[in-house]
């Protein structure tokens, strides 16, 4: 995966809509509303989840190497890689989110990184 945090997902724009993701990747393999109601297009190699207003929330793909800038970590030092680079990381319902990087990820589930909209960082502070 390469992440430019809050901006991009291996070269997608935050700014995609949804109507632009059915016409680049096709039909995707499932579409649902999940259980925090954000409608997911699942590819299965990647995830991407929208408001329904069309705002992109959330990419989830596989990354056994993560990509920042010119750094590349390996899924598994990626914890120990945030939390040695970002102070404002926190852990929330078993995920390691990093508001420095806009990412959140299970360090107990390889390799599935989720990069988040920079609006999500409030929710996720909130879960108990």
């Amino acid at each position: 995966m390469k992440l430019l945090p809050y901006e991009q997902v291996d070269g997608t724009p935050f700014s995609v809509s949804t109507d632009e993701i059915l016409q680049s990747r096709g039909k995707p393999w499932r579409a649902q509303r999940n259980g925090v109601g954000l409608h997911e297009l699942d590819y299965g190699d990647v995830v991407y989840r929208f408001q329904d207003c069309g705002r992109l929330e959330e990419v989830t793909a596989e990354a056994e190497v993560l990509t920042l800038g010119n750094v590349s970590v390996p899924f598994a030092s990626l914890a120990a890689f945030i939390q040695a680079q970002d102070p404002e990381a926190f852990e929330r319902a078993g995920f390691l989110v990093s508001p420095g990087f806009g990412l959140a990820f299970d360090p107990k589930e390889p390799f599935w990184v989720t990069a988040l909209a920079r609006h999500c960082i409030p929710e996720w502070k909130a879960l108990e």
